[in-house]
């Protein structure tokens, strides 16, 4: 393939350069287990530490809050079915969103079959969650409310610190799902009044299978993974410590970077958005139009099926998604699309493009014209396309 747009960067991104070459000594030269107590180890458990005070400084946490994990999906499991068990003499009554990713949802339905209830908030038309609706919900037996801090299809940022802060006020424990946030976004896990986070090395330029969990000190949930006393006996297995150092050095890049590449996203994500609601009939953008992450679009396009969008962009050397890639080949159109309130018709046109560091108004030039060649060409052959228009000219 001559040309490559990869406009797909909240399934995962590139691990960059000087992120891979702080990774590649770990799997070569200090291959030491850093549980062993030879001196050998050490410089693999100075690492793994290391790694730990650049996440925990980022959030505003101390290191010893900091446990690392295989990813996002883990720590969110670890997060509420932990919960679930250390706290179910208090109560059995969680709170989520029904636009959570499913490493949250079916986590909630697995404990639902355990015998937990939960209560699922709805949220506006532009994906910002309804507090009056939260509030209403919290009952004496709520014991977790867990709330993403940013949504991974349409990038709706979330009124996290209000959230935070009503738990608090009722002694709730909070739990963020923050995978798309990290690294995006500045936070500060007492100022939002967070006390359970979870994020991803491979959505900030960093490793795939390293995340980890943030876990305030004083909540009382026990391991997820039994075995040795790794983590502080919270969570076994051996580290994977060349994922650590590089999941740390991605940390230590994206502070440096952050507010420069957060500029430079939204002043292209703005162009991109205004070209294709301009230029391309009968198409509507999801989620809130400034309230989201610099760096999403997404966009629904009426009378065509983003499966097929999604290929003829591929032929053109452009990668989007229609959505979560932990869906990558449903057939049914995103839960988060239905939640916000399109229909089936429209939810199936969806299009998702997240732009990276070095995309360039050249490359979204180039998006947009293909965009435009491939819509119409898909209407063309849509009989509810056909439909439409031919109702269009008789009304007018």
């Amino acid at each position: 393939m001559d040309k490559l747009i990869y406009l797909d960067n909240a399934s995962t991104t590139q691990v960059y350069p000087e992120v891979f070459k702080a990774m590649k000594p770990y799997f070569t030269e200090y291959y030491g287990n850093p549980s062993s107590i030879y001196s050998f180890a050490g410089e693999s458990k100075k690492a793994v530490d290391s790694a730990r005070d650049k996440i925990a400084g980022f959030i505003g946490a101390k290191p010893e809050e900091i446990y690392f994990t295989a990813g996002g999906s883990e720590s969110d499991n670890w997060a509420i079915k932990a919960t679930a068990q250390a706290y179910s003499g208090k109560g059995k009554h969680i709170i989520t969103t029904t636009i959570e990713h499913h490493a949250v949802l079916h986590t909630c339905q697995a404990l639902e079959k355990q015998g937990f209830e939960v209560t699922y908030i709805n949220t506006d038309s532009e994906g910002i969650v309804d507090i009056n609706e939260l509030k209403a919900a919290i009952r004496p037996d709520t014991i977790l409310i867990s709330v993403m801090m940013a949504n991974n299809e349409i990038g709706t940022i979330q009124p996290v610190a209000e959230i935070g802060k009503l738990a608090k006020e009722k002694d709730i424990l909070f739990h963020t799902d923050a995978v798309q946030a990290f690294g995006q976004l500045p936070i500060n896990v007492d100022d939002c009044h967070i006390d359970m986070l979870s994020a991803s090395g491979h959505k900030l330029n960093g490793p795939k299978g390293i995340g980890f969990l943030y876990i305030r000190k004083g909540v009382k949930i026990r391991s997820f993974v039994h075995g040795g006393a790794q983590e502080r006996k919270r969570r076994a297995g051996t580290e994977n410590v060349p994922g650590i150092v590089g999941l740390g050095t991605a940390v230590e890049r994206a502070v440096k970077t952050m507010e420069e590449r957060a500029g430079k996203e939204k002043e292209l994500r703005d162009y991109l958005i205004d070209r294709v609601l301009e230029e391309i009939p009968y198409c509507r953008l999801n989620g809130h139009r400034t309230e989201r992450l610099a760096n999403n679009a997404n966009f629904s396009f009426r009378f065509i099926e983003g499966e097929s969008l999604l290929i003829r962009l591929d032929m053109k050397g452009i990668c989007g998604s229609s959505g979560s890639a932990c869906t990558s080949g449903s057939l049914d159109p995103s839960h988060v699309l239905l939640a916000i309130g399109l229909p089936h018709e429209i939810a199936h046109g969806s299009l998702r493009l997240t732009l990276g560091e070095d995309t360039t108004r050249e490359e979204l030039d180039y998006v947009v014209e293909a965009l435009k060649e491939i819509v119409s060409g898909l209407r063309d052959m849509s009989p509810l396309y056909e439909d439409f228009v031919k109702k269009n000219a008789k009304e007018n």
